[in-house]
């Protein structure tokens, strides 16, 4: 089951798409909104479901889905979490501003807690003030979760899971040094996150998603360019069950929490820290990384973080090379 939302007052209103994208059916004569569904998921999902059933059959009144209309599947939530999946990305941003790795951080995950109450759309533009502040995209896989008890384990915390989709969790490079070096995360630097048009039923996604990850490949394009084509089931070193697990250890978490993997990051076969797309590598899912293998191999980075105009695109495919959660695709705008 694919699921979106269409603006309308603050939380959007839900429809179901069909699995090509083409299509949707109305759905808040069932239930209003996406958090509403979560927040009853046991009643209202069958409903839902079924809705989804009839559009694929064509057994119902439907309409063209346009992702350019759809807003944040869910344009503010309880909670957006996010944590550190594929650690290589970790070492390499760390590197750049020259902080060593702990041994620790291969076993725990590093998470931080997001700004949740103004989450965009995927065609919605990319707002940015001030260009010296660096900004980067991050592309990563996000999962919403229904209500979690505390203290759940890692493979308890799969149940829990109810959607899948993606996001650019846009970074403010430049303002990330001094905010840490407070000692109190980020704040400044994590302005509002960007989330796919479609989110996704685990089960929708087949023999993709299993034991916690989405084995598929994560495409990236910046000003139509190929900049990453990154496998996220590979080298991903903490699976979603881990990264619920570890936010719930002290608290429970309520339905609509949404989690995210980290920055997708792949390795070369030999163990070096990547190469770009266009040197035959599978490039990068954020600019930050780039930049530090550039400084690794020539003692500075040549690429430039995002400027005014610049164009990200942000896109997973199924087995038969259709887009399933839809595309992030905006351009940088000034705010």
């Amino acid at each position: 089951m694919k699921l979106a939302s269409l603006p309308q007052g603050r939380d959007g209103r839900l429809i179901v798409v069909s699995d090509d994208l083409a299509w949707y059916a109305d759905a808040d004569h069932i239930v209003p909104t996406m958090q509403a569904l979560l927040d009853d998921w046991d009643r209202y999902c069958p409903m839902v479901e079924s809705l989804a059933i009839e559009l694929s059959h064509e057994a119902i009144p439907r309409k063209r889905f346009h992702e350019r209309e759809a807003c944040a599947p869910l344009p503010r939530a309880y909670q957006w979490a996010d944590g550190s999946a594929y650690v290589n990305h970790v070492e390499l941003v760390r590197k750049a501003r020259g902080a060593e790795l702990p041994e620790s951080f291969w076993t725990d995950p590093l998470m931080y807690q997001g700004g949740s109450d103004d989450l965009r759309g995927g065609r919605d533009p990319l707002l940015l003030a001030d260009e010296s502040w660096g900004c980067d995209l991050e592309a990563e896989i996000v999962v919403v979760t229904g209500d979690v008890p505390q203290g759940v384990s890692a493979e308890e915390a799969l149940g829990y899971i109810r959607l899948v989709g993606l996001v650019n969790d846009v970074s403010l490079r430049n303002l990330i040094p001094g905010e840490l070096a407070k000692g109190f995360g980020f704040v400044q630097s994590k302005p509002a996150s960007h989330f796919s048009p479609v989110f996704v039923t685990p089960a929708t996604l087949g023999e993709a998603w299993g034991h916690g990850r989405l084995a598929r490949t994560l495409a990236i394009d910046v000003n139509g360019q190929p900049f990453g084509r990154v496998e996220a089931g590979e080298e991903c070193t903490f699976d979603f069950g881990v990264l619920i697990s570890h936010l719930a250890r002290t608290r429970k978490l309520v339905a609509g929490s949404i989690i995210g993997s980290g920055t997708v990051s792949n390795r070369d076969p030999d163990g070096s820290p990547g190469r770009p797309v266009a040197q035959g590598g599978r490039g990068y899912a954020c600019i930050a990384e780039q930049r530090m293998v550039e400084t690794i191999a020539a003692g500075e980075p040549t690429t430039p973080f995002l400027k005014w105009g610049d164009t990200v695109r942000i896109e997973m495919r199924d087995a038969k090379g259709k887009s399933i959660f839809g595309a992030i695709d905006h351009t940088v705008t000034r705010s």
